[in-house]
């Protein structure tokens, strides 16, 4: 593929990399500045593309690999790293007293709300929060999946009804 037939199956490509760009951004001006960072790495890197291969396929792995590589950075640099000496930040409450106190109230009154259910709907919901997945309650009691799933989400119904008043 020579130069001219490279940057013109590049520019008839575009529409379609836009819509591709937005899918992964979700943000217009993101979009756009994705497909220029594309297209401009697809220019460049125009000597490693082999003739034999799916241009479109290819061109799009960039796409995707910039904005993969793009978002990775963006997380790492959001990455707060506490480099005091007695780490202060760490060790700083985030929460005040009075917040605190509200949270072992609201804890209490979960505990009571979830104690109260029967004993077929309290523990699917405590093996839940306890961070059991709901094939492993299903086959630790013995139970069909969908039935695991219902009492749990019927435990999250009754708990937001009875703790409405607190929030």
């Amino acid at each position: 593929m020579n130069s001219a037939t490279f940057t013109k199956a590049l520019v008839g490509m575009q529409d379609d990399l836009l819509r591709f760009a937005y899918k992964l951004t979700a943000d217009h001006e993101d979009a756009n500045d994705l497909l220029q960072e594309t297209s401009l790495k697809a220019l460049d890197n125009e000597d490693k593309y082999t003739p034999e291969t799916n241009f479109k396929g290819w061109v799009y792995t960039i796409m995707r690999n910039i904005f993969i590589n793009n978002y990775r950075k963006m997380m790492r640099d959001q990455t707060f790293v506490d480099q005091t000496d007695n780490q202060y930040h760490l060790n700083t409450p985030s929460e005040s007293y009075a917040d605190s106190t509200e949270t072992a109230y609201d804890l209490k009154e979960m505990h009571r709300i979830v104690n109260a259910l029967p004993k077929e709907y309290r523990i699917p919901f405590s093996m839940h929060v306890a961070g059991f997945k709901y094939r492993e309650i299903a086959e630790k009691l013995g139970l069909p999946l969908g039935t695991v799933k219902s009492r749990i989400f019927f435990t999250r119904q009754k708990l937001q009804r009875e703790l409405k008043d607190f929030v």
